[in-house]
C-alpha cells in the first residue's frame, strides 16, 4: 500500500485547520465526532485484515502529544488499541541494545499501538539533556532507518509525527500546568530545564528528521499551536492514508428476556455503597 506523507507543516485549509481563531470546544467535538466513528472504521479493517498499526508521536513538552492519542484511542477498544509510555529505562534496560525495550509494545495482527515518545527519546530528550553521549545518539540515528525498514518491510503501517509548538503556546501551557491541581503531575524539573533548550531541542529535532526521514518510514509535522485544529489535522491524515473499508459487523440480535428482569441481589450479607 502506498502513502505519501511530507515533512512540513499540515496543510492550513484542510477541514480541520480552517479558521484563523481558535477552535472552540464544540465545533471541536462536532469535528471529532464523525472522525472517531471512521477510526472505528479503520480498526475494524485492521481486525479483518490482520494489518499491524504503530503510530509514533513526538513532540516537544506541551505540545499535545498526550492529547492527541487520547483523542485516537477514546472510543476503540482498548484490547486492541495499546498506549505506549514508557518510564525512564531502568538500569538493566539501560544496558539492552536501545530498540529492545520498545520491541515488546510492538503491535501484534489486528492491533494498534500509539507511542506517546518512543525510541526517538535519544535524539530529543536524551541528547539534549545529557541523558546519552554523542556516540550513542549517532549510533541511534544510524540504526533507527535500519529498525524502521525492518518493520515496514515486515508489513507494518508506520506513521511518525511531529507536534509542532512555539515557545509562547509552551510558555503559556506550563504556566497552566503549574496554576492547574489536576494538570501540575504533568511538570517535572526536567521541563523547567527544557525551558532553556528551546533551540537546542530545534536543532536535535532537524538532525533527527534529516536522517530519520525516507520515503519508507516518512515524517510528517502537524502544526499543535491550536491543540484542537492539531489533532483533528493529524486524525484525518492518518484516516486518509489507512483503509476504512471492511466487512460491517455482524448484527446481534437480542431475544425476549422471557421473564421479568431480575435485581442484583447479594446472599452474602453484603449491600452496596
Amino acid at each position: 500500500m502506498s502513502r505519501k506523507q511530507d515533512t512540513g507543516k499540515a496543510k492550513k485549509g484542510a477541514p480541520a485547520g480552517s479558521g484563523t481563531g481558535r477552535l472552540g470546544k464544540g465545533e471541536y467535538l462536532e469535528k471529532l465526532g464523525p472522525l472517531q466513528l471512521r477510526l472505528n472504521n479503520m480498526a475494524r479493517w485492521l481486525q479483518h485484515t490482520g494489518k499491524r498499526l504503530v503510530v509514533v508521536v513526538e513532540g516537544r513538552d506541551t505540545a499535545g502529544k498526550g492529547g492527541v492519542i487520547a483523542a485516537i484511542a477514546e472510543t476503540l477498544n482498548p484490547r486492541q488499541c495499546h498506549v505506549v509510555a514508557l518510564d525512564k529505562p531502568s538500569e538493566r534496560e539501560s544496558r539492552q541494545w536501545y530498540f529492545q525495550r520498545y520491541v515488546p509494545h510492538l503491535p501484534t495482527a489486528g492491533e494498534i499501538a500509539l507511542f506517546d515518545r518512543s525510541w526517538y527519546n535519544r535524539a530529543g530528550v536524551e541528547r539534549v539533556m545529557g541523558f546519552c553521549t554523542e556516540d550513542q545518539t549517532a549510533a541511534f540515528l544510524k540504526q533507527a532507518p535500519a529498525f524502521e525498514r525492518l518493520l515496514v518491510d515486515d508489513g507494518v503501517l508506520l506513521f511518525k509525527y511531529w507536534l509542532t509548538v512555539d515557545q509562547a503556546q509552551q510558555e503559556a501551557r506550563f504556566a497552566e500546568r503549574q496554576a492547574d491541581p489536576l494538570k501540575r503531575w504533568k511538570l517535572s524539573s526536567i521541563d523547567v530545564q527544557a525551558r532553556e533548550k528551546y533551540a537546542d531541542y530545534g536543532r536535535a529535532r532537524d538532525v533527527m528528521l534529516k536522517a530519520t526521514h525516507s520515503p519508507r518510514a516518512p515524517w510528517t509535522l502537524v502544526d499543535f499551536n491550536d491543540q484542537r485544529r492539531g489533532r483533528l489535522a493529524l486524525i484525518e491524515h492518518l484516516l486518509a492514508a489507512v483503509p476504512e473499508e471492511a466487512p460491517a459487523p455482524s448484527s446481534i440480535v437480542f431475544p425476549p428476556l422471557g421473564h421479568d428482569p431480575l435485581q442484583e441481589r447479594s446472599r452474602a450479607g453484603l449491600k452496596p455503597i
